[in-house]
């Protein structure tokens, strides 16, 4: 029987937690987020699952017992994976799990601007019937939605796009032709060729060195002047000056935006200023059915690792074999 508390560093749902429990581990809810708190809540713990907070090398430098950090979702870039490697530590992820529910959301953005939803919200309820006759709106079918990244999220988004009468464009250089083949989208040669040709960029890629600040001045102003950029991958990968300066420059129509480089957005913030902007709090993953499927494969995931059977979702595989606990 696997024994020990888990820390959960944000809420997760109670299916998760079900199954930690059932597999003889206690759940235990963290006082904050801060690594401070962290560190001190996991000092007797032998896993840690975690979302968007991550989890910070302090916390891991606290912690004698901690044998995996199970990330709830895709993204591991606020996790302190080299120092977790360096102590042994099993880092695993959901990549997949919450894939249709980030589509969809990526799809309902788009929606969103195409049709002006929360100005046409406002003028009824405000009472202005001249928003008819003034405002731009768009039917999506036929034009070119271009995606930048082609894993999971990337290729149900193309399903969704093509059901809509979209021609896709993506750029995924590393998945095989069959990929695109399957969800009926063309493949585009560069990134550039994506920010050119398309009139709708959503972007679905990893947060990592190479992709961090890729959407800047030169890749917005290679963008159609009528084009939207959607984001629902990591809030790093575009500059969010070069953005304000480009809405409000109008080198773009608009802009869909689940995440940002400093979740949440800052009271303030250039961007929530931004008429041509539609913000969501990183919700693209959080239906009910993204929530469970999600919360059990990463906790299924923990406890598999804690048994000794290779977890899916593994992000340093080189730790394997020297991974505490042997």
């Amino acid at each position: 029987m696997i024994t020990g508390p888990c820390l959960i560093v944000q809420p997760i749902h109670a299916a998760g937690l079900d199954r930690l429990r059932a597999a003889g581990l206690e759940p235990r809810p963290a006082n904050g987020t801060d690594a401070g708190t962290l560190a001190r809540d996991v000092a007797d713990c032998v896993a840690v699952i975690t979302r968007n907070t991550g989890f910070p090398a302090e916390a891991i430098a606290a912690a004698p017992h901690l044998r995996v950090i199970g990330v709830h979702g895709t993204g591991t870039d606020h996790v302190a994976k080299a120092a977790a490697t360096e102590a042994g530590i099993v880092v695993v992820n959901t990549p997949g799990a919450n894939a249709v529910s980030v589509a969809e959301h990526t799809l309902a953005l788009i929606f969103a601007l195409a049709k002006a939803l929360p100005g046409a919200d406002r003028s009824v309820r405000q009472g202005d019937d001249s928003f008819k006759f003034t405002t731009r709106l768009i039917e999506l079918a036929g034009l070119t939605l271009g995606l930048v990244g082609f894993g999971a999220i990337g290729q149900v988004t193309a399903r969704l796009g093509t059901a809509l009468g979209l021609r896709v464009l993506a750029y995924g250089p590393t998945r095989p032709e069959t990929d695109f083949a399957t969800v009926g989208a063309l493949r585009a040669p560069s990134v550039e060729a994506v920010l050119a040709e398309a009139d709708i960029v959503s972007l679905h890629l990893p947060l990592t060195g190479s992709t961090r600040g890729l959407i800047g001045p030169d890749q917005l102003a290679r963008m159609k002047r009528g084009a939207f950029l959607i984001n629902t991958s990591r809030g790093g990968l575009i500059d969010d000056a070069a953005l304000v300066q480009a809405l409000e420059a109008g080198t773009i129509a608009g802009a869909g935006l689940d995440v940002f480089a400093q979740e949440p957005l800052p009271q303030g913030h250039p961007l929530s200023r931004q008429e041509r902007a539609i913000l969501t709090p990183h919700v693209g993953g959080s239906t009910e059915a993204a929530l469970i499927r999600t919360a059990e494969t990463a906790a299924g995931r923990v406890v598999d690792t804690l048994a000794g059977r290779h977890p899916g979702g593994l992000v340093n595989p080189e730790v394997w074999d020297r991974r505490r606990g042997l």
